[in-house]
């Protein structure tokens, strides 16, 4: 005999849950209590998912219980296994999932004879077209950031004609499913304009909006599990997705203002340079580029021996490099010394948002030293010396310049107010913005290229 579960049970402890999925979002806002926040709200996730499968009574239990235990071995094997460096793309992949689980439970309310309703019927197929672009344009972002596919903009020749003659196929056959019997054909015609859609927006977007696309997809995930749930009518899932839509929408915006760009320019993929207009960045960069001139730690001594304040700038070459390590090394170092050290972390710093603070968190820098934009910059010009790891375009003063350039106006931690810069960096070359950075250039500037790990352990040594 099976559990049951009354409806006025079944919805006070939906509500319960949905708020203490919120309270654990709220928990996740500081380091001290992230991972009580996100364990409380992964238990309120399959306390939900439990009382769901007793309220409706779904399939076999023994067999659901066994399926659950498999996915929740699978997910710990991944979690385990799966470096910081790979963070962004593990993102990217759950948030598919979640688009790619949305579309399977619409596919199953239709063809299991649940949608009768005019508004299920549209709320169906708008669940197939929301959640089939969310797992493909998911799964092409997670291939940029593995590189996989090209981290460049790819536009194919009428892309942006093919991209509103699909935009109008797709409302078309949301609109058509009203009246229209909704066949197999009828419905694998929508996931599949639904993939390529999905695929066609998210090709387009270029490596240095990466942050901004996880971001948006991570909002139709969320967009995409609550209307599934208004399919299905089931409110838990209406609820639940409605806070990850609205919280990765939040973030996104956020993140545009943070980066001084539309929504849209960067859909559209007019925000990252292509190799065609390069040299056009060059030009009207204001700073004529020069060759730039590696230099070792050791000529670094005298800055970082002399230095009383000093702000540790990290990138995603810091990521690429794991030096997160390294670095807190160095930090201890230089407080042992006396040395004041803070860490200026930009909105959209690596390929996903908080990505330096959880690899920083990773290597056991206090929270505390964590300091956002806004109220590092005014800090720079008091500071003796600024060390950069792994960053470009964050603190690319052409940002302030060259304009006509994707990063003209947009808002960067200002290093070059610093008495001395330090530049940690691989290679000169522009960052995924294409734009030339005159840090590099800079007469200020000590440019250490190559591997970070081992200029670090050199400026390491040098004190």
């Amino acid at each position: 005999m099976g559990i049951v579960i009354s409806p006025v049970v079944f919805y006070v402890a939906s509500l319960v849950l949905v708020i203490g999925v919120l309270w654990g979002i709220h928990l996740m806002s500081s380091p001290k209590t992230a991972v009580l926040g996100n364990t409380f709200s992964a238990l309120c996730m399959l306390f939900a998912v439990a009382i769901t499968i007793l309220y409706y009574n779904v399939g076999s239990l023994p067999l659901i219980a066994i399926s659950l235990l498999l996915s929740t071995c699978i997910g710990i094997i991944i979690a385990i296994k799966a470096k910081m460096i790979h963070m962004p793309q593990m993102v990217a992949i759950l948030n598919g999932l979640g688009g790619g689980a949305s579309t399977l439970i619409a596919l199953a309310a239709v063809l299991n004879g649940d949608v009768v309703t005019l508004f299920s019927k549209f709320t169906s197929i708008l669940t197939l077209v929301v959640g089939g672009l969310t797992f493909c344009g998911s799964m092409v972002a997670a291939g940029k950031l593995a590189g996989v596919f090209n981290q460049k903009p790819v536009i194919y020749k009428g892309h942006s004609v093919i991209f509103f003659i699909a935009t109008i196929i797709l409302l078309l056959l949301c609109l058509g499913a009203i009246p229209l019997h909704l066949t197999v054909y009828y419905l694998l015609a929508t996931v599949a304009l639904s993939l390529f859609y999905g695929y066609w927006f998210t090709i387009r977007i270029g490596g240095a909006d990466m942050p901004i696309t996880i971001s948006l997809l991570n909002s139709f995930s969320g967009v995409a599990g609550s209307i599934a749930g208004m399919t299905i009518y089931e409110p838990l899932l209406v609820a639940i997705g409605g806070v990850i839509g609205a919280s990765g929408l939040i973030l996104t915006q956020i993140m545009c203002r943070a980066m001084n760009r539309r929504l849209w320019d960067i859909l559209s993929g007019k925000t990252t340079v292509t190799t065609e207009t390069k040299k056009a960045v060059i030009d009207t960069s204001k700073a004529e580029p020069i060759e730039v001139i590696s230099k070792t730690p050791s000529d670094a001594k005298e800055a970082i021996a002399s230095a009383k304040s000093v702000i540790i700038v990290p990138g995603y070459g810091m990521a690429v490099a794991q030096a997160q390590h390294l670095v807190k090394s160095l930090c201890d170092k230089m407080e042992e010394q006396g040395k004041e050290v803070l860490f200026a972390i930009h909105p959209v710093a690596g390929r996903m948002p908080g990505h330096m603070n959880v690899l920083l968190a990773e290597a056991g820098v206090d929270y505390e030293k964590l300091v956002e934009m806004d109220e590092v910059n005014p800090s720079f010009s008091k500071t003796d010396l600024v060390i950069i790891v792994g960053a470009n375009d964050v603190v690319n003063p052409a940002a302030n310049t060259a304009e006509g350039t994707p990063i003209y106006g947009m808002p960067i931690l200002e290093a070059e107010k610093a008495k001395h810069i330090i530049i940690c960096n691989r290679r000169a070359r522009p960052g995924y913005a294409g734009v030339e950075n005159p840090l590099y250039w800079n007469a200020k500037s000590i440019v250490l290229l190559g591997d970070a790990q081992e200029n670090l352990q050199g400026l390491l040594e040098q004190l």
